[in-house]
């Protein structure tokens, strides 16, 4: 048996068991639906890499499975299947995402040629993803010469050769996003999927079902079941952006999560074991936090296994330059040249933004600086408009 999963579902038992048996000769590992919520649960609860869908099916119709699949499940091909097939349905099939469509009855050669079609077309696209993951434009590297920087790109390679779990610290703007993601790139779990979640930016009332998932009627808007982000993770990489805005609840929830690698789904009592690397990141001082109450303690312990601090920009303005250079090259294809008096006004600057304000006065001199050069007016120009001056 092959590790591919191939679910079908059609409310016709015939069919599930003649597609279900020419699929496993093939040696695919089969799963069947008798109806798109059963197959819609199933997906949320096992690996599968192809749906061969009906279109007409009780309860929801194979249209409106399709755009869900193909909203919550955009890796997965499906294939649809139908006794009662025009040409309109087809081309609507296929805007809608379908990869194929098929009239019963259904011929055996056929089914293998598009299964095996629509399985080379998922491989190639992971691939590509997986090269275009490895061939990261510059803006998205860890640039740098200062000291700081090296140390810590050293720090990054070490780290990502075990699963312990980082915290990652620093101000807003200097690249904890991107140190998340190098950690991810360089270990063994790069293969597998890197989920972020921004902890600041849900409300403590969605934080448990974005991160757990929820059953269907947990609560109001709870239509169907859903697959929480340390599902998705599971195989790759968890990082759990701006932490230290989480609240309590949802950090002993969290805490309980990494201890025993299980989680349940709100409204559920069903434990699901998780397999995910936990990357968190803040800006904030969390062994503070946790001994005046506002972050749990044992939390803290549990992330702070190897920590990495980023220094703000104006504690490494060696590398104002480089940066500066990458991010002009990115937005306009042209290397940029730097007036000595301006360079200085710019390494005397605190930037408080730190790397994503460069990045951002880069974008402005590649609009606004056709020329290539940063003269000293281009730069007081800048701080007037920042108010810095």
């Amino acid at each position: 048996m092959t590790n591919i999963g191939i679910l079908i579902i059609d409310d016709e038992p015939g069919i599930r068991r003649s597609l279900g048996a020419i699929l496993e000769d093939e040696r695919y590992n089969v799963l069947t639906a008798e109806n798109a919520l059963v197959g819609l649960e199933i997906l949320e609860n096992e690996t599968i890499d192809l749906v061969f869908l009906d279109v007409l099916l009780p309860k929801m119709g194979g249209m409106d499975a399709l755009e869900r699949i193909r909203q919550d499940y955009g890796h997965i091909e499906v294939i649809m299947i139908s006794g009662h097939a025009n040409v309109d349905m087809a081309v609507r099939a296929v805007k809608l995402g379908a990869f194929d469509f098929l009239e019963k009855p259904i011929s055996l050669e056929k089914v293998l040629t598009v299964c095996r079609n629509a399985l080379a077309i998922k491989k190639l696209r992971e691939e590509n993803l997986n090269l275009k993951n490895k061939i990261r434009p510059p803006e998205e590297e860890m640039l740098g010469v200062s000291e700081e920087m090296v140390k810590i790109r050293e720090l990054i390679k070490q780290a990502a050769a075990s699963d312990a779990r980082i915290l990652i610290s620093g101000e807003n703007g200097t690249g904890k996003e991107l140190v998340a993601r190098d950690i991810h790139r360089l270990s063994q779990r790069s293969e597998g999927p890197f989920i972020e979640v921004n902890c600041a930016a849900i409300p403590d009332t969605l934080i448990e079902s974005e991160l757990f998932g929820h059953v269907r009627g947990a609560f109001t808007d709870a239509l169907s079941n859903r697959r929480g982000r340390f599902e998705a993770a599971s195989g790759g990489t968890l990082f759990l952006d701006e932490i230290g805005d989480m609240s309590l609840s949802a950090q002993a929830k969290v805490l309980r999560a990494i201890q025993e690698q299980k989680i349940e789904r709100v409204g559920s009592e069903k434990t699901i074991t998780v397999d995910a690397r936990i990357l968190a990141a803040t800006n904030q001082d969390l062994e503070q936090a946790s001994q005046t109450g506002r972050f749990r303690q044992d939390l803290f312990f549990r992330l702070n296994v190897i920590p990495i601090k980023l220094p703000p920009l104006r504690e490494r303005k060696s590398d104002i330059p480089i940066l500066l250079n990458s991010f002009y090259e990115h937005f306009s294809s042209r290397k940029i040249e730097i007036e000595d008096s301006a360079l200085e006004l710019l390494l005397s600057y605190k930037w408080p933004g730190n790397i994503r304000e460069l990045k951002n006065f880069a974008e402005r001199l590649a609009i606004m600086s056709p020329e290539s050069r940063v003269e000293e007016k281009t730069v007081t120009d800048f701080l007037k408009i920042n108010g810095k001056e």
